[in-house]
């Protein structure tokens, strides 16, 4: 088949002869997703190549396929062409806008369509990227797919969607609206030293800060991909955090409008604080149950959505087999805080100092130029986002901050 001239820079890069295939069949994986079973996001015309096609975007696939006349059956070299060709979403992991620019185009160039970045498997280990292009000159139409796109490859642990709707889908999102289901959630504050950082729901010190920094120097993998080469490097270079941990535990009797009216929160009855002290390998720090598909209990299962507390789960330093299988059960339904060194504490407000790296923990050997900002910064997960602070964070939990649409997980069970 003679190669494309918008196509052909996807088949020069896999080095093949133009006779061998479409230019898209090199990424068709030897077993397909079984398209059958798939829902359908998006349906829509692109030119892939010198085609007009007809795209399938479903929950694991984008799949494409020449539109063409009619012909007289038994035309094989018409049903080769005819072949469905696909690529899977895991192995997509980047989408942008694909314009035409010219000398007096100061801004936005004229839009040609979508361009796909793939990640492409080679012998072995070795991994190679190519790109995929979908032409459409309008905007509205490329607008959409753009979006669903992004929203897809952004990954999958929108922990706040799964611990409100369930599940992480944008139809039932929009039956919550509809019906008009609001649900107040808990929302924490995170500062240094008397500097505001951020606002959040979830936070991870150690190992979870480690594993996201190592994901965020690898953004041209795929985001599964991605996902396990972090945890995998993480494991290997696994290490304790020595630090201070001083926590404000719940107080279940006060109702939630007192706390208010009294001024939440009651930081200056300094009696009240406790602390512990030691090498732990992770942290975590839970606002909400944060639910997700790696997690279906949640990583915090006895939280609540709007309780005014806050969990705070320690992993002290233990072998790394016995870390492996605390970390393997959040993917089950048994106990993953069943284990020695692993405690529990439902808590207001939370101070983590990490001390001087005596551990031998430095960033910069762990995860490259995105593991530290400057000296020895410490890498934390925040609802998925990196943050990196150097010294003390201060994290608080302000009851019924915001309210969302939705519905808690207990409200949604059938008693």
């Amino acid at each position: 088949m003679p190669r494309g001239r918008r196509g052909g820079r996807v088949s020069a890069l896999e080095g093949g002869r133009e006779e061998a295939a479409p230019p898209a069949a090199q990424w068709a994986s030897a077993r397909q997703p079984e398209a059958a079973a798939e829902r359908i996001l998006l349906r829509g015309i692109f030119e892939i190549g010198r085609d007009s096609c007809d795209v399938v975007l479903s929950e694991r696939a984008l799949r494409w396929q020449p539109i063409r006349p009619e012909r007289l059956p038994g035309d094989s070299k018409y049903d080769f062409l005819q072949k469905e060709e696909f690529v899977e979403l895991k192995d997509i992991f980047s989408v942008k806008l694909k314009r035409r620019y010219s000398i007096k185009q100061k801004r936005s160039g004229t839009l040609l369509g979508i361009t796909l970045f793939i990640c492409l498997k080679k012998e072995q280990n070795k991994l190679k990227d190519s790109t995929l292009d979908l032409i459409n000159l309008s905007e509205d139409h490329c607008d959409i797919w753009f979006r669903q796109l992004k929203k897809i490859l952004a990954g999958s642990t929108n922990v706040l969607a799964h611990s409100l709707h369930g599940v992480s889908h944008v139809v039932t999102a929009t039956l919550h609206i509809i019906m008009g289901h609001i649900q107040p959630v808990d929302v924490c504050t995170f500062s240094t030293i008397g500097k505001f950082l951020r606002f959040g729901f979830s936070a991870m010190f150690g190992f979870g800060g480690r594993a996201l920094a190592v994901a965020e120097d690898h953004r041209w993998m795929s985001p599964n991909q991605r996902m396990d080469f972090a945890i995998m490097k993480a494991l290997a270079k696994l290490k304790p955090e020595e630090c201070e941990i001083s926590f404000l535990p719940f107080n279940s009797s006060q109702d939630l409008e007192e706390r208010r009216a009294q001024g939440y929160p009651k930081s200056d009855c300094n009696d009240q604080w406790q602390m512990i002290q030691g090498q732990f390998l992770n942290v975590s720090i839970m606002a909400i149950p944060c639910q997700c598909s790696v997690a279906p209990r949640g990583l915090a299962p006895n939280t609540r959505l709007n309780n005014g507390s806050m969990a705070l789960i320690t992993a002290r330093n233990t072998s790394r087999p016995e870390f492996i299988k605390h970390l393997k059960r959040y993917a089950s339904m048994k106990n993953q805080f069943n284990f020695p060194f692993v405690d529990t504490y439902t808590v207001e407000e939370v101070k983590v100092c990490p001390r001087s790296n005596s551990s031998g923990h430095h960033p910069e050997e762990d995860h490259g130029p995105r593991g530290t900002a400057s000296g020895n910064c410490f890498p934390w997960n925040v609802d998925g986002d990196l943050m990196q602070v150097a010294s003390e964070v201060h994290v608080r939990v302000h009851p019924r901050l915001i309210n969302l649409y939705g519905r808690s997980m207990e409200e949604m069970i059938p008693k």
